[in-house]
């Protein structure tokens, strides 16, 4: 089975305007998410997809590979199919494609570890890593996508709303989607030709297109605590995490202050 890892990013972030160059450590953020990436061996391939020549030119200056998209898409999987088409792979059906967001600033080898292994172990053809909130103001943040499963482990439904309810349970379980989603080079071309789906678009979620077409979505949970960088607050928060990352010293020997 080969992993093929494309990271989908673009400048225009109605949130945080050009948030993928946005300095790190004297590092942009894109850069960041490639080299953490990088780190895990049991990626084939790494891809930065994107539609903005500045991207690209950093990554490719950077050593890394990049291949332009259009400037259209709205959801970051239909950019991911669009990369995986140009690059001519002839992949395998069962073959995984793992998008890594452009902005898991603090992505890390055990986090693509563990969406590959529940792919290889259930073949379950779309993979979704969440990990843990410890706050419940990032619970009730309609920046944080949550996420509820069945016993099964299959994904039930996608919001901006805080769910599960804390109404009736205070210690409800609380956990985020990441950006972290393993796609079988099948099912990926598969998403790519359905149409969207009313709750994808109320949502702002692209996965609700999975679910709302009746397909199988496996969570995975981690404890590790995660930053999806979509406000210059979320940035300083990445850092700081970032600073104590012990992954941050094997591609970025000297951190600036």
């Amino acid at each position: 089975m080969r992993v093929i890892c494309v990271i989908p990013a673009r400048m225009g972030s109605s949130r945080f305007p050009g948030k993928p160059m946005a300095d790190m450590l004297g590092l942009p953020m894109i850069l960041h998410v490639m080299k953490r990436c990088e780190l895990n061996a049991s990626l084939d391939r790494t891809v930065v997809a994107t539609c903005d020549q500045e991207i690209f030119d950093a990554v490719t200056e950077a050593g890394g590979e990049a291949i332009m998209t259009a400037d259209t898409h709205e959801r970051c999987t239909d950019r991911v199919a669009e990369a995986i088409s140009k690059m001519a792979l002839s992949l395998s059906g069962d073959d995984l494609v793992l998008m890594v967001q452009g902005d898991e600033a603090l992505m890390t080898p055990e986090m693509a570890e563990q969406v590959i292994e529940a792919y290889r172990e259930t073949g379950t053809p779309v993979v979704n890593l969440m990990s843990r909130l410890t706050k419940v103001e990032d619970h009730d943040d309609p920046n944080a996508v949550k996420a509820v499963a069945g016993p099964d482990g299959l994904a039930l439904y996608f919001s901006r709303a805080p769910i599960p309810s804390r109404y009736r349970a205070t210690d409800a379980p609380m956990y985020q989607q990441t950006g972290v989603i393993g796609l079988s080079a099948e099912y990926l071309q598969t998403f790519n030709n359905l149409p969207q789906t009313p709750l994808e678009i109320i949502e702002s979620v692209d996965m609700m297109r999975v679910l709302e077409h009746g397909h199988p979505l496996r969570l995975v949970y981690t404890d590790r605590e995660t930053v999806s960088v979509d406000t210059p607050d979320d940035l300083e928060r990445a850092v700081m995490f970032m600073r104590e990352d012990p992954y941050t010293s094997e591609y970025l020997p000297q951190p600036q202050a």
